[in-house]
């Protein structure tokens, strides 16, 4: 059999993405194989609520619970934002000439006509100013946006900045003394926590739902958006079409993660961005109004002892794998950081600024953490000899961001 290496990269993408990604409304519906649980993997029980009665004693409520008591805290910052954007669609140019279209008669094509495209998701209060954290995908194509408080007060919004490479947007409105959400933190997460996501799903303003931290670290292939850059949290806590944008919190009442993502094929399997991250890439986007992440210019894959076996016996790829362990480089990009340094398909890296690595998504997560210019030494094997590379990541390319 024979296995060319864009074969090889196209069948390991349709393991590990699965059937792929769509945009429905303002959130991201995500067609997914649903993965079966790994029966060898411990259950994990729900964390007792260690802070509960310290919230509960603060709440104005007298028969509330630590939920109620979170969302009486963030509910007031939880925004809804209206984007629309004008689409034309446009003729080709033959068949705006007159020569062209006198042989239609009463029946030539329509003139250009405009459509325009609205759609419907949350975020959140960063400072009392007004600078507010949302998806990318729920402002793109705005320049601006109406944005509704809790209180019912509507303001114009100015898109600030959206990186799509994170799915993360700021929207700045003028107003002052604005109820803020408190920022907490996704780092040391583990499966079994409470989860609380407040939004607009399907235009039911301020839905409140619940429940817990399902999973972390999932990447962006395994959630099928392989074009981005997150390390996503898994909750089964609600998120429909509108929740997009809106905060996931943790029993304190304090922003963990963006809602972002649902799987059509699952019920209650939804998806958040890291707050580190979205913090990260607001305070960009607002000093700078964009966002530069690091770029080598390849495509890897998890190297398995199955990978490994099916690579070897296949005589055209004129490759003998050593390892059974690593990433796989499957694809080098023409003109690249990578290309520069020498980097060939069939390297398998070992080790990034020498620490040991096991996965793409380590690998991914060490370059996004490098500096653009500066320099990342890779481990990598060639077949079955160990070399030292010295790359210099450069600015990820906008036509790869789109």
């Amino acid at each position: 059999m024979k296995l060319s290496f864009k074969q090889l990269a196209t069948y390991v993408s349709l393991l590990a993405v699965g059937s792929g990604a769509g945009i429905v409304g303002s959130h991201y519906l995500i067609n997914q194989v649903q993965e079966k649980p790994n029966a060898a993997e411990p259950s994990v029980l729900v964390q007792p609520m260690v802070n509960a009665n310290k919230l509960l004693a603060k709440s104005a409520f007298t028969n509330s619970n630590f939920i109620a008591v979170a969302v009486e805290r963030v509910g007031p910052a939880v925004v809804r934002i209206d984007s629309s954007r004008t689409l034309t669609n446009d003729l080709p140019d033959a068949l705006r000439s007159p020569f062209f279209r006198r042989f239609f008669g009463g029946n030539s094509p329509a003139e250009p006509k405009e459509r325009v495209e609205r759609g419907t998701g949350s975020g959140f209060v960063l400072s009392q100013n007004g600078q507010i954290i949302t998806n990318a995908h729920v402002v793109s194509g705005s320049q601006t946006v109406e944005v509704t408080l809790k209180d019912g007060r509507t303001f114009e919004g100015r898109v600030m900045g959206v990186d799509s490479v994170t799915d993360v947007a700021v929207v700045k409105i003028n107003a002052k003394d604005l109820p803020v959400v408190k920022l907490g933190k996704s780092a040391g997460l583990v499966p079994g926590q409470w989860a609380i996501a407040i939004g607009n799903p399907l235009g039911l303003d301020n839905t409140v739902t619940a429940g817990i931290i399902s999973a972390i670290g999932r990447s962006s292939s395994q959630v099928g958006v392989p074009d981005k850059r997150v390390s996503f949290i898994q909750t089964d806590a609600a998120i429909n079409p509108g929740n997009s944008g809106g905060p996931l919190l943790n029993d304190e009442g304090e922003v963990i993660g963006v809602n972002t993502a649902i799987r059509a094929d699952a019920q209650g399997l939804g998806f958040a961005i890291p707050i580190e991250t979205a913090q990260r890439v607001a305070e960009q986007l607002i000093s700078k109004g964009k966002v530069e992440h690091p770029f080598l210019g390849v495509q890897m894959v998890d190297l398995t002892p199955t990978l490994r076996k099916k690579i070897n016996e296949t005589d055209n790829l004129k490759l003998k794998i050593s390892r059974d362990q690593g990433v796989l480089i499957v694809r080098v990009m023409d003109n690249s950081p990578a290309a520069k340094a020498g980097i060939q398909q069939g390297d398998v890296i070992q080790k990034v600024d020498g620490q040991p690595i096991k996965s793409a998504t380590e690998v991914q997560a060490k370059v996004e953490a490098s500096k653009i210019g500066g320099n990342l030494s890779l481990e990598i094997v060639r077949n079955g000899q160990a070399r030292q590379v010295q790359i210099q990541p450069k600015a990820f390319p906008k036509e790869q961001q789109n």
